[in-house]
C-alpha cells in the first residue's frame, strides 16, 4: 500500500544513470594515484582502499573514467552483495564488481542510500541473485528496485532522522575501538612488559607490588592439560550438548548451535573427563587456534571434543582470570599461531606443546588484581558493543517505520 502523498517508482526513474565499472583490466603502475576499486572495497558507507588495493596508469584510467558525481551511490553487485558507499570525489576507477547510481535532481541521495540498505531491499536483491558459485546482480534488477518515494521535503526529514542513528552508531564504534586499543596497551603494561617497564598495580596497602615474578611451565601450574573427546557420538533430539569450537564465544558456549548426545554417551564422556569444571579454562586449540579462551564460571551440562583444551589450575598458585588474559593477547595468539600449530590440514596445537608454553607469572594476589583489572575493561567494551547492537537494532526498526510511511515526519 501506497501512503497517501507518495508514489512507488522504480529506481531507473530516480536515477541519472546505473552502470556498473570497467569490464577489462587495466594496466597497473605502483607511481600512480588513482586506485581501481571494486564491490569488495565498499564499506559502511565509504570507499576503502587497502594495502592490497592496486593503482591504475593515469593514461589508462581516463579510458575508463565513469561519470561519478556528487550525487553517486556505490553499491557491490558480485560475490558479496549489496555494501554500499557514497562517492566522495575519490581518484579511482570503478570495476564490474561495482555498479554506481548516479541519483536524478528531486531524489535525496541520503534518502535512496537509506532505502538501498534497508533489510527488505537486499531482501529483494539476495532474492534475485544469479550465478551458482560466484553470486551476481543484474543492472537490470537494480533498476526495477521498487521505492517508496515521499516528496522531497520528507525525504531529506526522514534521511536527517536517520543520520542521527547512523552518528551514534559510529560514536560507539570509536568508542569500542578507543577501549579495546586501551585494554591492549594495559595488557602489554600489565602482563609482558620488561621488568623495568612493567606497571605494578597497588596492593592493599596502597603500595606497588613488588618482588620478581617468576618463570613457569603452564603444566607445572596446571593439575590438568587435556582435551575434549576423540570421538563424536550419534546426535539425538534433545539429550546433552557436545561443544566444539564452532559452539564458543568470548564468555561461554551459544548452546543453541551445538548437538545434543544421548544420555548413556554423556555419561561415558564425564567418566573421560570430557565435562568441564568450574575455574577450568578453556581454549580453542583446533582451527580457529586461541580466537576464544574463557573461564568456566558456572556448572556445564555439557561436554566438549577434542577441538578444545583443557586448563585446570593450581588455584593455590595460578589465577585462572589470569591465563585467560594472558591468552587473549595477540602476541600470545601470534607465537602460539605461528611457533606451536601443526597439521596440513586443520591446524592444531599439540597438548605436550600447551604444557611446555613458558609464562611469567607474579604473586598469586599480584595476579587476581591484574586479571580484574583487565576483566573491568572487557566489561567496559562488552557494555559498549552491546550498546551498538541496540542502536543497529533500533536504526533498522525504524527504518522499516519511516521508509514504509508507517510513522509519518512532520516538515
Amino acid at each position: 500500500m501506497v501512503p497517501n502523498g507518495w508514489t512507488l517508482k522504480h529506481l531507473s526513474e530516480l536515477s541519472n544513470k546505473i552502470s556498473d565499472g570497467i569490464h577489462s583490466t587495466p594496466k597497473y603502475v605502483e607511481s600512480s594515484d588513482i586506485y581501481f576499486v571494486n564491490g569488495n572495497n565498499l564499506k559502511n558507507g565509504s570507499i576503502v582502499i587497502t594495502d592490497s588495493t592496486k593503482k591504475v596508469c593515469v593514461d589508462d584510467a581516463e579510458k575508463h573514467r565513469r561519470e561519478l558525481n556528487e550525487k553517486t551511490i556505490l553499491m557491490s553487485i558480485n560475490g558479496t552483495i549489496g555494501n554500499l558507499a557514497y562517492y566522495n570525489g575519490e581518484n579511482v576507477v570503478l570495476g564490474k564488481s561495482a555498479c554506481y547510481i548516479n541519483v536524478a535532481d528531486g531524489t535525496d541521495t541520503d534518502y535512496l542510500y537509506y532505502t538501498l540498505e534497508d533489510s527488505k531491499t537486499q531482501a529483494f536483491y539476495t532474492s534475485e541473485l544469479t550465478g551458482s558459485t560466484i553470486k551476481n546482480l543484474s543492472l537490470k534488477t537494480i533498476k526495477a528496485t521498487k521505492i517508496l518515494t515521499p516528496p522531497l521535503p520528507e525525504q531529506r526529514k526522514i534521511a536527517k532522522i536517520l543520520s542521527t542513528w547512523d552518528k551514534a552508531i559510529s560514536t560507539t564504534e570509536r568508542l569500542i575501538d578507543n577501549s579495546k586499543q586501551q585494554k591492549k596497551a594495559l595488557m602489554q603494561q600489565l602482563l609482558t612488559g620488561a621488568h623495568t617497564q612493567r606497571k605494578r598495580l597497588l596492593d592493599d596497602s596502597g603500595k606497588p607490588f613488588d618482588g620478581e615474578w617468576e618463570e613457569v611451565k603452564l603444566g607445572d601450574v596446571c593439575s590438568k592439560v587435556t582435551d575434549g573427546a576423540h570421538h563424536s557420538p550419534k546426535s539425538v533430539e534433545g539429550g546433552y550438548p557436545m561443544f566444539s569450537v564452532k559452539d564458543m564465544r568470548a564468555t561461554g558456549f551459544a548452546e543453541n548451535t551445538a548437538r545434543h548426545i544421548s544420555q548413556d554417551d554423556f555419561k561415558a564422556l564425564v567418566k573421560q573427563n570430557c565435562k568441564p569444571e568450574i575455574n577450568d579454562i578453556l581454549i580453542a586449540k583446533d582451527g580457529s587456534i586461541l580466537k576464544y579462551c574463557f573461564v568456566v564460571q558456572e556448572d556445564i551440562q555439557g561436554v566438549i571434543l577434542s577441538s578444545i583444551a583443557l586448563l585446570r589450575p593450581q588455584l593455590n598458585k595460578i589465577s585462572p582470570y589470569f591465563i585467560a588474559q594472558y591468552f587473549s593477547q595477540e602476541s600470545v595468539r601470534f607465537f602460539v599461531g605461528k611457533a606451536l600449530t601443526s597439521g596440513s590440514g586443520v591446524p592444531r596445537i599439540i597438548l605436550k606443546d600447551f604444557k611446555g608454553i613458558h609464562l611469567r607469572i607474579p604473586s598469586l594476589f599480584e595476579q587476581q588484581r591484574i586479571a580484574k583489572v583487565l576483566a573491568n575493561a572487557d566489561q567496559e567494551i562488552e557494555s559498549l558493543e552491546q550498546q551498538l547492537a541496540d542502536l543497529k537494532q533500533e536504526k533498522k526498526a525504524l527504518m522499516q517505520q519511516l521508509l514504509t510511511g508507517k510513522r509519518r515526519v512532520k516538515i
